[in-house]
């Protein structure tokens, strides 16, 4: 089978209900969409509130943008990350986000240059060209391997196949990487396949990918490598998206926080602050009979729909303290999510870039509180852990435990702190039974005394 044939039996089992992937014929107005878009840019990043547009610069608004090359990662970690502020930094992928080797001692050398930052730059082959960057000893090789061209000829990866989808049972549909390139420069579908994997580690060949980039220092604190990569939930993906593509309306997992870093093309991101109900963010009450949980429906359709509700309310009831954000990512650049913000993405171009979810020290509390229930077994793992390497993030933990009364179920120490208090309960259960039955036996002998009184008296002479 060709490319056209696999593509066509991957959309069936993903979708196996919708008969005709073009119906609303996007392939033909995204375009206009799209520059639409990208027009907006020139007026800065958008904020939205109940009281309707507004236009701010870069500097002034959420996201925060910054760059790699003034910022390190103390600075970003105490500032931003902390503070659960989204934020888009630039030149990471050029290699800034690692620290400059301390600069050597001299005699005659003044203090301004012993401070000076001593970086090994290079330019791209192409550095007389207008698309040319400085780049560092540390710039990613996914600068020159993922552009769609090379993806497409790359011989280590185009025979691999590579999740683009899902069932209706949950299995990964996936295609090999070779065919969705096909796919990718020729389809007209309304809402196209994305890939979209997390596997790819597991590979002989695809593990290659994790040569070609490297996790951006400001979030190479990953908690939840204690548990090992077979044991933690799927945490990192490699992302190819068609244009019209992306991911609908959703928070990261266990509360974790994210990185997102744009290689091609350009992607629409829409974020919502935590306090923003979920029935408010996914719209509901809004989506027409025909429209579905696609990125394309909820940009074009629901989110306009959503702000215009917003508006009309005047800040009232459901829409009380309303707030939505939108910029445009571009090349280059990479996205932090903190955990529990609301986001979107939509793919204006074609994409390819790669994204990761992560525990660090600033959000552990939150995390730690999703997992030891959603994850109760890793939990206790991770816990056991954190004692050696983080005690006093186990310390936290149980304090976090003893503070809402949670009692683990895997933590032999919980175990039997449950198991007394699960006899300490039915002790007490028992002795208020026992003290309701002689209450009642009691009440009963007082009924008889009184009965006999009365009629000791009416037979009295």
């Amino acid at each position: 089978m060709g490319w056209r044939s696999k593509a066509d039996k991957a959309k069936r089992d993903h979708r196996p209900s919708l008969k005709d992937w073009t119906c609303d014929d996007y392939a033909q107005s995204f375009p206009e969409y799209s520059s639409r878009t990208l027009n907006l840019d020139n007026m800065g990043y958008q904020y939205f509130n109940a009281n309707g547009e507004a236009f701010r610069s870069c500097h002034d608004t959420i996201p925060k943008r910054l760059d790699a090359k003034k910022i390190s990662p103390t600075e970003f970690h105490q500032r931003y990350e902390a503070r659960l502020i989204p934020s888009v930094i630039t030149n990471v992928p050029n290699g800034f986000d690692v620290p400059p080797p301390p600069p050597r001692q001299s005699r005659g050398s003044s203090k301004f240059e012993e401070k000076k930052e001593e970086r090994s730059i290079c330019l791209g082959a192409d550095a007389g060209s207008s698309s040319s960057s400085e780049r560092t000893s540390h710039a990613w090789k996914a600068l020159e391997r993922w552009s769609l061209d090379n993806l497409q000829n790359d011989p280590d990866l185009r025979e691999r196949t590579l999740k683009c989808g899902e069932d209706d049972d949950g299995k990964s549909i996936r295609m090999k990487l070779k065919h969705f390139m096909r796919y990718l420069k020729s389809n007209s579908d309304d809402s196209p396949l994305y890939i979209f994997d997390s596997s790819f580690d597991e590979d002989r060949l695809a593990k290659r990918l994790l040569e070609d980039y490297r996790v951006p220092t400001y979030f190479d604190e990953d908690l939840f490598h204690l548990v090992g990569e077979k044991r933690r939930p799927p945490y990192r993906w490699f992302l190819v998206g068609p244009e019209r593509s992306g991911s609908c309306v959703h928070i990261d997992p266990l509360a974790t926080s994210a990185w997102n870093t744009l290689i091609v093309g350009k992607k629409r991101w829409v974020l919502f602050p935590p306090h923003v109900p979920k029935h408010v963010v996914k719209g509901k009450g809004l989506v027409k009979r025909h429209e579905d949980d696609e990125a394309i429906h909820y940009f074009t359709f629901i989110l306009p729909r959503i702000r215009k509700e917003a508006i009309s309310s005047g800040g009232t009831g459901k829409y009380t303290n309303f707030e939505c954000y939108e910029f445009t990512q571009y090349e280059g650049e990479t996205v932090y999510i903190p955990n529990g913000w609301w986001h979107a993405v939509l793919n204006l171009t074609h994409t390819v870039g790669v994204t990761q979810n992560f525990c660090s020290q600033r959000n552990f509390d939150e995390v730690w509180i999703k997992t030891r229930s959603g994850r109760k077994k890793m939990a206790y793992k991770w816990l056991c852990k954190l004692e050696k390497e983080y005690p006093h993030l186990t310390r936290r933990a149980r304090e976090l435990n003893e503070r809402d009364d949670f009692v683990m179920k895997y933590d032999p120490k919980e175990v039997t702190k449950r198991e007394e208090q699960e006899k300490e309960r039915k002790r007490a259960k028992k002795e208020a039974k026992m003290k309701s039955a002689s209450s009642s036996k009691n009440d009963r002998f007082d009924d008889r005394d009184a009965k006999r009184s009365r009629l000791e008296r009416v037979v009295s002479p």
